[in-house]
């Protein structure tokens, strides 16, 4: 698999505190990236690292194949846009002015791009319309729009929908859909918003305390959060014999415990089973949002 961003026993310390510690990533080429952590787990802290804001303590990542220790990583950031924490907009000019101050920061000679841009993010009509009278949608939209300046093709978003109305919450969703559909961008997302993030990643890293503890697709997530019965039985051999004559789908979890997929009828599931000399104790219908797999992941609400 093609690697757009590799992490590599990446760390950051602040005097003894480490904010990225021993931190391995891989963000495959042309993915929507869900970086997910509660507040203070070392999310701004890595995408400010990856952006050049910070140097790491110790460890290398990787960009395009190319490591940040090489020189050559400062013409690969060009192919980087980002927004960290909040956009870099002058609320003083218009959405076009704005991203003819990033065409000149970047040294670029030409604005041909500039019209297709504003239309991409949906702001081609603003006009002479100041980006203090701009809603917070727009103003994303806006961050958004700088950040495709130079044509990257690996944005960086650092809580993009953070304080949006639902309108604009859909509008950036769509926003960054359109983008990795029609320009292949890969992104890196960062949010608290996880259900809104469910809507649109295709991997996710969960990161507490400074490390990624899990990497999962999202065809991974679903499976193990697809809705199952969950049951406890006294016989598990002859439970399992039964599944598999029956061509149930099933996972056993531990000696008593098995996890049913399928649709069954408990009743008549239960007198089968009872036929084999096998009793249910005990049966959960189970199914699992993204909030509640990363509480169980990182060990329960107590530590979110």
């Amino acid at each position: 698999m093609e690697y757009i961003l590799e992490t590599k026993a990446l760390e950051k310390k602040y005097n003894k505190f480490k904010a990225i510690d021993n931190l391995n990533m891989h963000i495959p080429k042309g993915a929507i990236y869900g970086l997910i952590g509660k507040n203070g787990a070392g999310k701004t802290t890595l995408i400010r690292l990856i952006c050049g804001l910070q140097k790491p303590t110790s460890g290398i990542f990787m960009m395009y194949g190319v490591s940040n220790t090489d020189k050559k990583m400062k013409e690969e950031r060009k192919r980087i846009g980002a927004i960290v924490e909040t956009p870099s907009i002058r609320i003083d000019a218009t959405a076009e002015d704005n991203l003819k101050e990033q065409y000149k920061i970047l040294g670029l000679p030409s604005e041909e791009n500039l019209k297709e841009i504003l239309k991409q993010v949906g702001l081609s009509n603003t006009g002479k319309k100041k980006a203090k009278d701009f809603s917070l949608g727009m103003k994303q939209r806006l961050g958004i729009a700088i950040a495709l300046v130079g044509e990257p093709d690996f944005l960086i978003l650092d809580e993009p929908i953070n304080g949006l109305d639902p309108e604009g919450i859909i509008e950036i969703r769509e926003l960054i859909l359109k983008l990795n559909k029609e320009k292949g961008i890969t992104f890196l997302i960062s949010s608290h918003y996880l259900d809104e993030l469910s809507k649109v990643a295709t991997h996710y890293g969960f990161l507490n305390h400074g490390k990624i503890i899990q990497e999962i697709s999202k065809q991974e997530l679903e499976q193990n959060c697809r809705k199952r019965i969950e049951v406890k039985v006294n016989n598990l051999k002859e439970c399992i014999q039964y599944l598999e004559e029956n061509s149930i789908s099933y996972e056993i979890k531990d000696n008593e415990k098995i996890n049913i997929y399928d649709t069954v009828n408990i009743s008549e599931f239960a007198v089968a089973l009872s036929k084999r000399n096998c009793i249910i104790e005990e049966f959960t219908e189970k199914e699992e949002s993204l909030e509640n797999y990363y509480i169980n992941l990182i060990g329960g609400e107590s530590n979110v």
